[in-house]
């Protein structure tokens, strides 16, 4: 049963290890602007951590890392699985002293310094944004029981867009971190590098919703998704051996293992769904265009994105196969302009190229449209 759980794991490993850095011109960029001691750079399993660092970051964000301290008595395990003769010495030191103070200690009755203390708990990427996708999930759950008082769901429905906004800018900023400069060529790598990120999409979603009057709890299922992913991996990677995880937790977060991709399946089907939602919204007096603008443009980013193309482009072409027939029996009249949609629907394609990066100036004039609206209203 570990070794299923493991699986997903050790392939992303396989692959990471696998990967041609030397062809990728992004790789010699990291590589520099990493700081380490020179002793250590010729290590070769400091430069594989930080090759599988790069992999992490650019390449497969799912890929979990195990941290590796750079301190010198941390960089004896690694070295003890190598070398036969040297690391019994380096063990054998620490335990010759701690049995030392114990006997020194025994004849007296004043008390020695503290032993060895608890690992403290340390807040690292993963726990914040597992704090922080926790607390989503619950507010979330909250925010979509009818049984809640209205004013009480509405702030919980606000509050989630929040936390996942701000969880997904944390992300972003921990892996890519800020702009080398605040021009414009600086700023437009910078985008490139996060614009096919699942954190940059859902920082963008999270920003159409939270500043938008309109209440729609139909929003909320992305968001339970995202953060429960997020929380059940966390809990499968650090709880497994805690009795209480095992006895409540285990199932459905290997439930959630198992079926990421039904999850994001749902996830996609929502959020197209949302979209034909805010369209509907138009015809109300609740109706924000410019709301319903930039989430359909964020529709069109997912659907050649990389890490969400290949569910949205699912979704999409289960509804072209059920109303494509009914347009050609029953409305022929409207083939001319679902034709030019679709034009304009794959537009951006040409922008976007193959790695789903390029679209990144077809965002800024996005922006740039959407801040002269609003200044209008």
């Amino acid at each position: 049963m570990g070794e299923e759980r493991e699986d997903p794991q050790k392939l992303k490993r396989l692959a990471a290890d696998s990967y041609d850095y030397d062809n990728d011109s992004r790789w010699p960029d990291y590589w520099n602007n990493v700081l380490i001691p020179p002793h250590m750079a010729s290590r070769d399993d400091v430069v594989s951590h930080f090759k599988r660092k790069f992999y992490q970051r650019y390449v497969d964000p799912d890929f979990v890392v195990e941290p590796m301290s750079v301190g010198g008595s941390s960089s004896q395990p690694m070295r003890s699985s190598t070398t036969s003769s040297s690391s019994p010495l380096t063990n054998n030191q620490p335990r010759a002293r701690s049995s030392g103070s114990t006997n020194r200690t025994s004849g007296t009755s004043t008390t020695a310094g503290p032993g060895p203390s608890p690992t403290p708990l340390r807040w690292d990427r993963q726990t914040v944004l597992f704090s922080v996708n926790a607390w989503v999930f619950v507010v979330a759950f909250l925010a979509a029981i009818p049984l809640v008082p209205k004013h009480l769901s509405h702030r919980a429905y606000r509050l989630c867009f929040l936390g996942t906004l701000c969880s997904s800018l944390y992300s972003l900023y921990s892996q890519y971190g800020k702009p080398r400069a605040w021009n414009w060529q600086a700023l437009q790598v910078y985008f490139q590098s996060i614009i096919a990120s699942k954190d940059f999409l859902y920082f963008i979603y999270c920003l159409t919703f939270v500043t938008s009057h309109l209440c729609l709890k139909f929003a909320l299922i992305p968001i339970l998704c995202w953060s429960f992913e997020h929380v059940a991996k966390f809990l499968r990677r650090n709880f497994s051996r805690s009795t209480l995880y095992r006895k409540y937790l285990e199932e459905p977060c290997v439930w959630v293992e198992s079926n990421s991709s039904t999850l994001n399946i749902v996830t996609s089907h929502a959020e197209i769904g949302l979209g034909f939602l805010l369209i509907i919204s138009l015809f109300s007096w609740q109706r924000n265009i410019i709301q319903a603008f930039m989430y359909w443009q964020l529709l069109k980013l997912m659907y050649h994105i990389p890490v969400t193309a290949p569910y949205h482009q699912s979704v999409w072409a289960q509804i072209g196969r059920s109303v494509n027939p009914l347009i050609q029996r029953h409305a022929p009249f409207l083939k001319t302009p679902i034709s030019t949609i679709q034009r304009w629907w794959l537009r951006c394609l040409s922008i976007l190229g193959r790695e789903g990066v390029r679209c990144i100036r077809y965002q800024h004039q996005l922006v740039k449209i959407s801040n002269h609206l609003i200044s209008w209203f």
